[in-house]
């Protein structure tokens, strides 16, 4: 069943599939769910499963701090220690290597 409103472009970017299967209690749930919203079952799950998605990836790349961690950071990017002899060999070299 295809809705009006549904494009042409809506459906190139729909071309790719992904399929599963539930159990009857959780198809029944989904159903309610989109019934509820007024939509089709298949944009409910597009929706839902496009935003947990999007969690996901947010709370893996998201760096978060204890307020004594986020403290001795910005400490040391305000303050930074003084450079050991081994980052001046370092960077000695890589001072020689890029300027030669």
């Amino acid at each position: 069943m295809t809705n009006a409103r549904t494009s042409k472009t809506e459906n190139r970017a729909r071309a790719a599939r992904m399929g599963f299967r539930v159990d009857e209690a959780t198809k029944r749930l989904v159903e309610r769910a989109a019934e509820l919203e007024r939509r089709r079952v298949t944009d409910f799950c597009l929706t839902a499963l496009t935003e947990a998605a999007q969690r996901t990836i947010a709370r893996h790349e998201a760096l978060v701090l204890s307020d004594d961690a986020r403290t001795r950071f910005f400490d040391i990017l305000v303050n930074p220690p003084a450079p050991h002899e081994r980052l001046r060999r370092a960077l000695e070299a890589e001072r020689r290597r890029v300027l030669p």
